[in-house]
């Protein structure tokens, strides 16, 4: 959770010294998969993934986040130096509930985050490109209800060791293996609201989405003889 502060005090930089700092997680990520528009859930005032896309769509109900995004120019002072070229070109804010509808348009991001942010796959899904990438960890259970959605494939994990993110894309068989399988059911991890122990656990885990295919439509009737 975010540490307590006077809401002038709140920024990027301030909250970096308690959380750390992402950007390599993001950097790593677009580095290897093209990623040019995300949505980050719960996002409070975590500005690190605008270090390396360049439209990122922040979601909070925090009033703390809603004025810091409101200080644009708080905002591009936390953001100087630190952004490549070509990222953090928009970087926008929505105060609003992401268990509802949000004003995004369906089927327009490359990315979804949901890093210690709580259940949000079901009703974020419609916002996420076919092919594109969901970015979630285990804390609250978005990970491990992804493992479990048949249209959700990882394709990396992320490990997190003194300061440095790193991807890894192989033997990925070895992560999300429940060290108590029962346990791997989705009512389960809803009503306890956190995720899984896993054998190998990581910081995050990256899904490829691909939407189920539409049903094919039913033949037409034979004609009737004559």
């Amino acid at each position: 959770m975010p540490s307590q502060r006077r809401a002038s005090d709140v920024s990027w930089s301030s909250y970096r010294d308690s959380i750390g700092d992402r950007s390599g997680l993001f950097e790593g990520l677009v580095d290897r998969w093209p990623v040019d528009c995300a949505l980050y859930l719960g996002s409070y005032v975590d500005l690190s993934p605008s270090v390396a896309i360049a439209a990122v769509t922040y979601v909070d109900v925090d009033r703390r986040a809603a004025r810091f995004f409101a200080d644009a120019q708080r905002v591009a002072a936390d953001l100087q130096g630190r952004a490549r070229p070509g990222a953090a070109t928009e970087v926008k804010f929505l105060d609003a509930d992401f268990t509802a509808p949000l004003a995004v348009a369906a089927r327009s991001v490359d990315l979804i985050i949901s890093l210690f942010t709580g259940p949000c796959w079901d009703e974020c899904e419609r916002y996420l490109r076919a092919g594109g990438l969901f970015l979630a960890n285990a804390s609250h259970g978005d990970a491990s209800l992804a493992a479990l959605d048949a249209r959700l494939t990882l394709v990396a994990a992320a490990t997190h060791r003194d300061g440095v993110y790193r991807w890894n894309t192989h033997d990925l068989d070895r992560y999300l293996v429940p060290k108590k399988p029962a346990a791997a059911e989705v009512e389960a991890i809803r009503a306890a609201g956190r995720g899984i122990a896993y054998t190998r656990p990581a910081f995050a885990y990256l899904f490829r989405y691909e939407p189920e295919p539409a049903p094919a439509p039913a033949p037409a009737p034979a004609p009737a003889p004559v």
